[in-house]
């Protein structure tokens, strides 16, 4: 059910709360990486510009765990923002109180305030009502512009829309067109292309669309799980022992189903995961006692890219080996270089996948790009994403 946005609604001289993702990956001197998501909600901050509405922005970086880490300010967020909408951006040395409250007061029409961090609270991730309160005071009405945290019940996603009137931004409304497109009526044939370290974070989702896909191609580190599940050898490889008997079950579904599920032909490997380490490749069959699965070797490239051409529509989470490493970010790139250029409606799930994807500049040319990890596999596993829930419908 689609739920109201920013477009249904009278905006103009409001003072409008949104929450936004400007969870940016910084560098050790405290720069920003990847603007991505900053960019991602851009639409929004400038639609509601273009009404006259007071922007009052908020979001979280980080991992502060409820304290204040100076590194973890949103001061370097703000100046690239400034520069994103040329205008300027003002910021706060807190998200509630006093200082804050002058701040917004000031606020005139088409004005743009950035709060300081949310996470610098705990009582943000722990959805405290207080502290809710305290940031629904600020404002007149509320959107959500923040799929990356729509599955986490936190105050400024679920527990502000008790107190304002609240709607959906432009980006998470793209992200619930975009992802609910592939559970509802995706083009055919489709595939799920999965990587990442645990089947644990995919079983939800390859149950939820096992109905709907033609091809599941599996790597990275998860790879090693379903391998062992069919009694393969796999050294010293990541090892999900407790879901060795899920993989086989989802192995014999797929089957019984007629999905055509991929798993690795060769791999790479090595014996310890360092920056200077080299790997080999090896076939599924002889993968040393004391070595690691760390990438998917040239045949299984090849063979994933034989599948993929034959698909009109691809879904795609999680990286092929360790990508952090040069050395093994070899699969990863193949692939997204060949699905950079494949016709077809790709759809890339977020997290690490759209940082590699984006650091190899191929974002524009894939379909849609999630802002999402841990949101778009719990939205396409079936579950119901707090932030959204608590959103009216249209239809109401």
């Amino acid at each position: 059910m689609s739920k109201l946005t920013v477009r249904d609604i009278e905006v103009g001289g409001k003072r409008v709360l949104v929450r936004v993702d400007f969870n940016v990956p910084l560098d050790e001197a405290g720069a920003i990486m990847d603007d991505g998501r900053i960019r991602a909600a851009l639409p929004t901050i400038e639609y509601l510009i273009g009404r006259g509405a007071r922007l009052i922005l908020c979001s979280h970086l980080g991992r502060p765990d409820g304290g204040v880490v100076e590194g973890l300010r949103l001061a370097v967020v703000a100046r690239r923002l400034s520069q994103l909408i040329g205008r300027p951006v003002a910021t706060t040395r807190d998200c509630i109180g006093p200082e804050v409250e002058a701040a917004v007061a000031g606020l005139k029409d088409e004005d743009v305030l950035l709060l300081e961090n949310l996470r610098f609270h705990p009582e943000e991730e722990k959805n405290d009502a207080a502290f809710a309160q305290a940031l629904a005071k600020l404002a007149d009405i509320y959107v959500d512009d923040a799929f990356g945290t729509a599955h986490r019940a936190h105050a400024s996603v679920v527990g502000v829309t008790r107190y304002l009137p609240a709607v959906s931004g432009l980006l998470l409304e793209q992200e619930m067109i975009n992802l609910g497109r592939i559970l509802k009526d995706p083009p055919r044939p489709l595939a799920a292309l999965l990587g990442g370290a645990k089947v644990s974070d995919k079983v939800g989702m390859i149950e939820n669309i096992m109905a709907k896909v033609d091809y599941i191609l599996v790597g990275g580190g998860m790879a090693a799980t379903f391998l062992k599940a069919k009694a393969y050898r796999i050294g010293k490889s990541l090892l999900e022992a407790d879901r060795v008997a899920t993989a086989a079950e989802l192995l014999a579904r797929a089957e019984k189903s007629g999905v055509t599920l991929m798993l690795p032909l060769d791999v790479v490997v090595t014996g310890e995961i360092t920056p200077e380490a080299e790997g080999s490749v090896v076939s599924i069959e002889g993968i040393p006692d004391d070595r690691r699965i760390v990438d998917i070797g040239p045949e299984t490239i090849k063979s994933f890219q034989g599948a993929l051409a034959k698909c009109q529509a691809v879904f795609w989470n999680g990286p092929m080996g360790i990508y952090e490493i040069p050395q093994f970010a070899q699969g990863t790139k193949a692939l997204a270089r060949f699905l950079a250029g494949l016709e077809a409606t790709t759809v890339i799930g977020g997290g690490s996948t759209a940082d590699a994807v984006a650091e190899m500049g191929l974002a524009d040319r894939m379909s849609f790009v999630s802002t999402g990890g841990g949101a778009s596999l719990d939205f396409l596993s079936g579950k119901v994403l707090p932030g959204i829930e608590v959103l009216p419908d249209k239809e109401a």
